[in-house]
Parts: structure tokens; sequence; C-alpha cells
């Protein structure tokens, strides 16, 4: 479905899939459900989603750490996927946004096809 193994490639594979505007619509709902006061624009670019989606993660984490555990939980990104993850690498960030955009596009994409 989605074998990337970042964010950029991730979401060119989604453009491609012409799931772009699901999968700020998944995120939006989802935000909004995670009681977080974040909306991403329809005519945001791939790149400025990323970028966004980074700084709001580290926002979460560094600030609102209770709302960040919410919204892991409300995208549903799989736990084992989570403790994988290298703490102490520079790349923390950029690893969970690329796992909550990836759980984002799967939502799309199950969506789109059944």
């Amino acid at each position: 479905m989605f074998p990337e193994k970042n964010a950029v490639d991730l979401v060119t594979a989604v453009l491609n899939e012409n799931l772009f505007n699901n999968l700020i619509h998944q995120l939006n709902k989802d935000f909004q459900l995670a009681n977080i006061n974040v909306q991403f624009s329809e005519s945001i670019s791939s790149k400025e989603l990323i970028e966004e989606l980074s700084k709001t993660i580290f926002d979460l984490l560094k600030n609102e750490y209770d709302s960040y555990l919410n919204l892991i939980y409300r995208v549903d990104v799989s736990e084992r996927e989570l403790l994988s993850l290298d703490l102490n690498s520079e790349d923390i960030i950029s690893d969970i946004t690329f796992l909550v955009l990836k759980r984002e596009a799967q939502k799309v994409w199950f969506k789109s096809k059944f």
C-alpha cells in the first residue's frame, strides 16, 4: 500500500493516488477529535504540510505532552513502530511525523478503495 520510508516519498505517493485532499481532511478531522486546535489548509503544498505537521508535533511533545498522546491515540499510530524509534535520534520528530502521515494515508487509501 505505502511502503515508503520517509514523509516526502509518502506524500508524493499520496499525491500520485490523488488522495492529498483526503489526507488533509483526515488530518484535520483527527486533530479536531483530539481537541487540538490545528487546521491544515486545503491549498497547502506537500512540503509545507510536512513542515507544519513536524512543528506541531514538536510543540505538542515539548509543551503539551498529554495532547500529543491523545493525537497519537486518535490517529492510531502503531505502538510497535513508535517503540522501535531511536529516542536519541536527531530525526525523532521527522520519524513521528512520518508515522502519523503513514497511518493517515492508510486510512484515506482504505476509504477510497473500499
